[in-house]
């Protein structure tokens, strides 16, 4: 079965509009660190694009500095990262601080496999959300909305 294949029912029937004070919403995905397993981040990207937001996806293998600076050049609403590789605590703690060193104040997702604990403690230190595996799509495009429109009010847009 193809990445794509069965997306468009799960993804058209979502109540969000991606677009907000005149521009579609526009999120980076990327997979930080080495894991190479890209799939699910596809998945999500996939679905975000087919809900009608601008999406930019990294690929594998990048930086916290990679994601950052994209994101800062893109001007994006939301940082989406996947990492399935265990190293979610220091990979994300590298990306907020990385935003806070810039001043920028960008809402950051994360998926992957993520224990239940280590996902209240990423909130704590300041993730907007964090989707594991099975979470039904629809509820992933609402949470980059949320964030999106979060940032956007915030910059009084």
């Amino acid at each position: 079965m193809s990445v794509s294949a069965g997306l468009s029912s799960q993804t058209k029937s979502t109540s969000v509009t991606p677009v907000y004070g005149g521009r579609r919403l526009k999120v980076i995905v990327a997979k930080v660190g080495l894991d190479g397993h890209d799939r699910g981040a596809k998945v999500v990207a996939r679905a975000l694009r087919d809900a009608g937001f601008e999406v930019i996806y990294l690929g594998v293998h990048q930086t916290p500095e990679d994601v950052v600076n994209a994101a800062i050049e893109e001007d994006a609403d939301v940082i989406g990262i996947s990492i399935l590789s265990g190293s979610h605590m220091e990979l994300t703690r590298d990306v907020l601080k990385l935003l806070k060193e810039k001043k920028v104040n960008i809402p950051v997702i994360v998926g992957g496999i993520i224990p239940p604990q280590d996902a209240e403690e990423l909130k704590r230190m300041g993730v907007f959300g964090v989707c594991g595996p099975g979470t039904p799509l629809k509820e992933v495009i609402n949470i980059y909305y949320k964030a999106a429109i979060e940032k956007r009010k915030h910059e009084g847009v």
